[in-house]
């Protein structure tokens, strides 16, 4: 067999798949649906940039006043976080009150609020558990009072 030289090789044939650069770009590109939110999330990136470089700018102006003024700010920060801690700490024991008013309102109405199986479980509990000492003393008393007449039959 004769060998083929440099010339004569076969150029390779086009690969019918391939695709161009620009094809490429095309088929990555947002359609309809994703377009609004392209331009919402870029929205968004461009003001958390500018929040971010505003909000540094702002402090490095006035960390001179902040330093000035400080012995002012920690005990007003103080006093603000100790009444706002109060305030809301007072606003949860109110709702939580109120929530728990309700459902009592509604088991005692006979609702059947969430939980309500597991509050009438413990009571028939309790109630077994009462009649259970209940027995045992009136039982463990009379054995009790038979030893007393015998240490002392006169009594």
């Amino acid at each position: 067999m004769a060998e083929r030289s440099p010339r004569q090789r076969r150029s390779p044939r086009p690969n019918p798949t391939a695709t161009t650069f620009l094809q490429r770009i095309q088929a990555h590109a947002p359609n309809s649906a994703q377009l609004p939110l392209f331009v919402t999330a870029s929205i968004l990136l461009i003001f958390t940039g500018v929040t971010v470089t505003v909000a540094s700018l702002g402090f490095i102006l006035l960390m001179p006043l902040i330093l000035i003024s400080s012995p002012i700010w920690f005990p007003v920060g103080s006093v603000l976080l100790i009444v706002s801690a109060g305030f809301f700490s007072a606003c949860g024991f109110g709702v939580l009150s109120v929530a728990g008013l309700c459902w009592m309102f509604r088991y005692f109405r006979g609702m059947h609020p969430p939980g309500s199986d597991r509050v009438d479980y413990a009571r028939s509990r309790i109630y077994d558990t009462a009649s259970h000492v209940k027995d045992y003393a009136i039982e463990y008393g009379g054995y009790l009072q038979s030893k007393v007449k015998d240490a002392a039959p006169g009594a």
